[in-house]
């Protein structure tokens, strides 16, 4: 069940003294691993990486639809900066656009993205309170 094994103690204080695994949650979420796509979801958190599209997946969270010029102005971009952005969202499944006559709207792609952003934004408030 429970394996031990006595390291030196270094520098660092956020790490275990000892190595204790417990080795049946180890394989409960390994197995639940397994099922997930970690590498998938990896690349939503890639994409909201960058601060610009992190700004544009904020803004179409509080606005519906947006089209490319309106965004481009709310983040302070050049249109080919934001179609840029917008095309990568679009990519990885986070945005979803339609075009009407000669103008391109962007939204989320679905709620679950709104409140993703929602989440992300909340937790940076907290932490920033903290601080």
């Amino acid at each position: 069940m429970f394996e031990y094994e006595v390291k030196p103690v270094g520098k660092e204080k956020d790490l275990c003294e000892v190595t204790c695994v417990d080795g049946e949650k180890v394989s409960k979420i390994q197995n639940k691993l397994i099922k997930e796509q970690p590498v998938e979801v990896a690349k939503i958190f890639k994409a909201l990486s960058d601060d610009t599209r992190v700004k544009i997946a904020y803004a179409l969270s509080i606005e519906a639809e947006l089209c490319v010029c309106d965004v481009a102005n709310i983040v302070g971009a050049s249109i080919a900066t934001a179609s840029h952005h917008l095309r990568l969202l679009r990519n990885l499944g986070l945005a979803k656009y339609r075009k009407e006559g000669k103008l391109v709207f962007y939204s989320l792609d679905d709620d679950h993205v709104k409140k993703l952003i929602e989440v992300a934004f909340a937790h940076q408030k907290e932490l920033a309170k903290v601080e």
